[in-house]
């Protein structure tokens, strides 16, 4: 059977690599716009490429997870790695399709970081943004207290600062 999938599952694999570059890309330009005056247009317009490009990986990895599964392999990389034992055992090649895993790997775990340091920047920038809001309604934070279960309350001033 793996005569027949094999072939399948290098063709996901090398369709997969360049979505993922692609993200790994798109990461870098949201962290440099954050990194200067952020342009909420352009954090939403990447916001919207990254969602796209995710979609089509998730799609790619059923692809493949399907194709594994024909194999009775996990949809994971253990699974993956046996694969590539099993189609070297039947005589295929594998070292294009083992090397552009290690990428897709390897790039993935790097959009991980850069997702979440992304994502921790944004956050600040938007509790500073709501912060400052609320000082200009006259309402400025004081403080942050934990209720009894647990979840966090924000105090406030209840007075006007100005008043015409």
């Amino acid at each position: 059977m793996i005569e027949k999938i094999f072939p399948l599952i290098e063709k996901q694999i090398l369709s997969i690599l360049p979505l993922v570059e692609l993200l790994y890309q798109q990461l870098n330009q949201e962290a440099e716009n954050l990194k200067q005056t952020p342009q909420a247009e352009l954090i939403g317009f990447i916001a919207s490429n990254k969602s796209q490009l995710v979609e089509q990986m998730e799609r790619v990895n059923r692809q493949l997870g399907e194709l594994l599964a024909l194999e009775k392999l996990p949809n994971n990389r253990e699974g993956i790695s046996l694969c590539f034992q099993r189609a070297e055992a039947a005589g295929f090649s594998t070292s294009e399709a083992a090397r552009s895993w290690a990428q897709v790997v390897r790039l993935s775990a790097d959009c991980k970081a850069l997702n979440e340091r992304n994502g921790a920047c944004i956050d600040l920038l938007s509790r500073h943004a709501k912060r400052s809001l609320q000082i200009i309604k006259g309402k400025p934070q004081i403080g942050n207290t934990y209720g009894p279960d647990g979840i966090a309350k924000t105090d406030y001033l209840g007075h006007t600062l100005i008043s015409v």
